[in-house]
């Protein structure tokens, strides 16, 4: 199969990119390089795929907000999947630069809904965000639920996204999968997120910011249970049968929640990390940050009935693998 990765320099993308090219696929890498977070960490991730396989792995710059950009850049392209993992990503940066969401997450999503109508793709498997949610206390947290209510501007976009793929799902019988992740982590991280953050300051002797003073869970996921999940998503499409998916739809459109299943206490990651560091951290204990949610618990029934999903890789293991990249990565 030749697969269009978009966000392939993003955390979640090299990864996903990376088992396509091992099992033989081919994999169109498109990313616009922004500056959210430093780039030369994409551009790290970039040469890895490079040097995995510089015959079955291209990478594109462009920005898929900007559709004539992206029509130029596809145009004598072919592939016939689509993993749509780019995204402008932060709850907290949403805050700050709504219109980074508007362009990226809204705009952008659209025109890749726009490109597999087109290209007529077998399937396009798109990221969602376990942040739909909300602060609901329903726990654990059902792709049937409600979720009407967002506390963030990032997190009212991906619903916005997963409408939107709703509606080309039932006008133009578009195969796709949203798949809500819940606070991924692990090698090649993004250094916006707690993991990244702790550790880097746990091991430069530099006090960590906790946010409602430690009073948080998340269902905490490492990234190669994520993988494990997504490729069979990608390979069986949703049927166009009329019949009711994981998150309601009669279209071939179907919503799977992506987690380890087992919320974690903020302290109980620190504390792993510390181990790991063999330091104790200095913690100044803060109130909720806004947008944050207290607690996220995926209930991934759904995805392993339909595809025997089963993460395998609790905090005490995926914790030390990613200290281990971290120090190696930065040679510490």
């Amino acid at each position: 199969m030749n697969i269009l990765v978009t966000g392939a320099a993003g955390f979640i993308g090299f990864h996903v990119a990376r088992k396509l090219l091992e099992r033989g696929d081919g994999v169109i890498g498109l990313d616009n390089l922004n500056a959210y977070y430093d780039p030369d960490l994409k551009l790290a991730r970039i040469a890895e795929l490079e040097k995995l396989s510089p015959d079955r792995f291209k990478f594109v710059r462009a920005d898929f907000s900007d559709r004539e950009d992206l029509d130029r850049t596809l145009d004598k392209l072919a592939f016939d999947r689509i993993v749509h993992l780019g995204a402008q990503a932060g709850v907290r940066y949403s805050i700050e630069d709504p219109g980074a969401y508007a362009a990226s997450n809204l705009v952008g999503h659209l025109n890749m809904l726009e490109i597999g109508r087109a290209r007529a793709v077998r399937h396009l498997v798109y990221a969602s965000s376990s942040s739909v949610y909300g602060n609901t206390s329903e726990l654990p947290l059902r792709v049937e639920q409600r979720v009407d209510h967002p506390i963030s501007l990032y997190a009212a976009s991906k619903k916005a996204d997963e409408l939107m793929s709703e509606a080309y799902s039932h006008l133009y019988r578009l195969p796709q999968t949203g798949l809500r992740f819940f606070t991924v982590y692990g090698p090649w991280g993004r250094p916006d997120m707690a993991v990244w953050i702790f550790t880097r300051k746990i091991l430069a002797g530099e006090p960590i910011s906790v946010f409602n003073e430690g009073r948080m869970r998340r269902d905490f996921t490492f990234v190669d249970d994520v993988v494990a999940a997504l490729l069979p998503c990608l390979d069986a499409p949703p049927a166009d049968d009329d019949l009711p998916k994981p998150g309601g739809s009669t279209a071939p459109h179907r919503i799977y929640n992506i987690g380890n299943s087992r919320p974690e206490e903020l302290t109980r990651l620190i504390e792993i990390i510390e181990h790991c560091c063999g330091r104790t951290a200095i913690r100044h204990l803060e109130p909720m940050q806004p947008g944050d949610v207290t607690a996220t618990y995926a209930d991934i029934e759904p995805i392993r009935a339909d595809f025997g999903f089963d993460p395998s890789t609790p905090l005490e293991k995926g914790v030390p693998i990613f200290v281990e990249w971290f120090r190696g990565h930065h040679g510490l």
